[in-house]
């Protein structure tokens, strides 16, 4: 299916791509105070997509920086899962966002693959041996 990329003014793009086992959100480049709404928009678009079966999967792999902000975006849109009785996954995340889960105390709350998801397949090396 087509990704739907979120523009708003000063603020990175960030596509949602509706997958047949994920609904994939790619934001890159720095998500703070500025961007955070855009990340709040794109996980809010792809949690109307998704299900038990086809959870959110963030792919952090474009993502050079994210601050509390960010983590506030990911743990509204977790909340939300949660009653929508789905979950969100972060993939490849890279080590200032795992920093800020482990010090906030987050990171046990996203399951955490080492890869992207692709078209076909969610990612391999899951963290927390949840089902894929």
């Amino acid at each position: 299916m087509a990704e739907r990329p979120y523009r708003e003014a000063g603020a990175n793009d960030i596509a949602v791509k509706v997958l047949d086992h994920a609904v994939a959100v790619r934001p890159t480049g720095e998500i703070d105070i500025e961007t955070a709404p855009s990340l709040r928009l794109a996980l809010s678009e792809a949690l109307a997509h998704a299900s038990q079966t086809r959870p959110v999967v963030v792919d952090c792999s474009g993502l050079t920086f994210c601050d509390s902000s960010g983590l506030n975006a990911l743990l509204g849109a977790r909340h939300t899962a949660q009653a929508a009785s789905t979950h969100i996954r972060l993939a490849a995340p890279n080590r200032q966002l795992q920093r800020l889960l482990e010090i906030t105390g987050a990171l046990p709350l996203f399951p955490v693959d080492q890869n992207p998801p692709t078209a076909d397949r969610l990612p391999r090396g899951c963290t927390d041996g949840s089902p894929r």
